[in-house]
């Protein structure tokens, strides 16, 4: 039951949970892919520290931001911890 006081660090907590969440949400649609070294849109490298973290990764972080912006990328809000999603 939400008491309306949260613990220190709970903001903190939930922007981690979030990133968390879309790193894994990345990782799982990825799995198992071969990354690319040049972005298959511009042509420019990405770095080894990309395609290590971002297994199978294909664009580098300008090229897919872009993409993501036009597909209207999931929301990266995580109602988790929302009292507003507790309220509907």
């Amino acid at each position: 039951m939400a008491s309306g006081w949260a613990k220190d660090g709970a903001v903190q907590e939930q922007i981690d949970a979030t990133v968390e969440s879309e790193i894994a949400r990345v990782r799982a649609r990825r799995l198992g892919a071969r990354s690319l070294t040049h972005c298959e849109d511009c042509g420019e490298a990405i770095p080894l520290a990309r395609r290590e973290a971002v297994p199978g990764v294909g664009r580098c972080v300008a090229c897919q931001t872009l993409e993501d912006q036009q597909q209207g990328a999931v929301s990266l809000y995580n109602r988790r911890g929302s009292k507003d999603s507790q309220l509907k």
